[in-house]
């Protein structure tokens, strides 16, 4: 595994562990901010535990990594504050092949353990690894684990792997693919779900603990803030006060850097041919909702037809009353995923007319909707 690799990994994981301590960053006499852990807490009011599963191959190592409470004495103004200590312990490697293991998790007064079980489906084996806090008075917090081995994605996985995959079962966390794009050598069991390779955008010029999504919001958030609420925040922990310098020091074009940033939409908005504007609804001329159709049971389905519907989603809770009713088909979309979906009016419904003339349309799955009589 390359240094960059763990390093890219520990960037992210650091945004896990602390999100929901150093956030804005929190003081200690705001109201709001008394019940600021959020993330990944076993014990305490909290379940005692979480637990993955995920495909592995060969040897496996893990880093469990946690806050837990530490009482702070009151300095001077500053009411007493519970604050986070990082704790970080390190188990195996250990073989996938049969693994079978308990092991203790001790860090001060905080007293756990590790749980790790293999099982073979088909060629591949699916690894269950559970984390649990045994004493609910002193709560492990921001709970996280960074594996290191040879994992399958989970997102998208190989075709010899997506029976295993589909086996797998999450309570609390998402284990995901870290490290660079193209490596499986790195997996984050995350208590918040992200994708694949998460990354640090290059535009965040120092740690706020939110994974970046929302820099410059929490920069003008903490601009916002008196002098005397910065003391307060800058008392509470060291990194509280680094975040405080940080925006204090930020420059007008380091704050134009956060803002309106367009990155990769990975093809997924249409090439607009030359004379037409973006806006212009025949921009996109790789899907035509009016014009589209669908196969549903071997007959094309598309605006005009007549069917019969099946809701069995449960999108919403009024589609019970949907159920077995005849509607006409208005149009048929397809999301940024390839997913179709068919718009209709119900047929019996008095206002169908209206809500055909101004689009106030029900959206079914294919699977749902049964072509009837004549098609166009």
């Amino acid at each position: 595994m390359s240094a960059g690799g763990w390093e890219r990994a520990r960037t992210i994981a650091d945004a896990v562990l602390y999100e929901g301590y150093l956030l804005y960053p929190y003081r200690a006499n705001s109201m709001k901010n008394v019940a600021r852990f959020q993330w990944g807490v076993l014990g305490g009011d909290e379940p005692d535990s979480m637990s993955a599963q995920f495909i592995c191959s060969g040897e496996i190592s893990l880093c469990v990594r946690f806050l837990r409470l530490r009482h702070r004495q009151a300095q001077g103004d500053t009411p007493a504050w519970d604050e986070g200590v990082e704790c970080e312990l390190e188990f195996g490697p250990f073989d996938v092949t049969g693994l079978d293991e308990t092991l203790p998790v001790r860090a001060e007064a905080v007293t756990g353990v590790v749980a790790l079980r293999s099982e073979r489906i088909g060629d591949q084996w699916q690894v269950s690894l559970t984390v649990r806090n045994l004493d609910a008075a002193q709560p492990m917090i921001g709970t996280h684990v960074i594996a290191e081995g040879d994992f399958v994605s989970l997102l998208e996985p190989p075709p010899e792997a997506e029976s295993a995959v589909a086996a797998c079962t999450q309570h609390r966390c998402f284990p995901v693919l870290a490290g660079k794009p193209g490596d499986h050598d790195l997996l984050l069991i995350s208590p918040i779900i992200l994708y694949d390779h998460p990354e640090v955008a290059e535009q965040s010029e120092g740690a706020l603990f939110d994974a970046t999504e929302i820099d410059e919001i929490l920069t003008l958030r903490v601009m916002t803030m008196t002098d005397e609420e910065k003391a307060q925040a800058r008392a509470t922990d060291p990194r509280a006060a680094a975040i405080i310098d940080q925006c204090d020091a930020m420059t007008p074009e380091a704050m134009q850097g956060l803002h309106g940033t367009l990155r990769e939409p990975h093809g997924l908005i249409p090439e607009v041919p030359n004379g037409v504007d973006w806006w212009d609804p025949f921009a996109d001329n790789a899907v035509q909702p009016e014009q589209d159709a669908v196969l549903v049971n071997g007959v094309p389905v598309a605006k005009g037809s007549r069917v019969r519907l099946h809701p069995s989603r449960r999108a919403d809770a009024q589609d019970l009353f949907f159920a077995g009713k005849t509607a006409r088909v208005t149009a048929v979309h397809e999301d940024v995923d390839g997913q179709k979906h068919v718009a209709v009016v119900v047929e019996d419904d008095p206002a169908a007319d209206l809500h055909d003339w101004y689009g106030r349309y029900l959206y079914f799955a294919p699977e749902e909707v049964e072509p009837i009589g004549a098609q166009p």
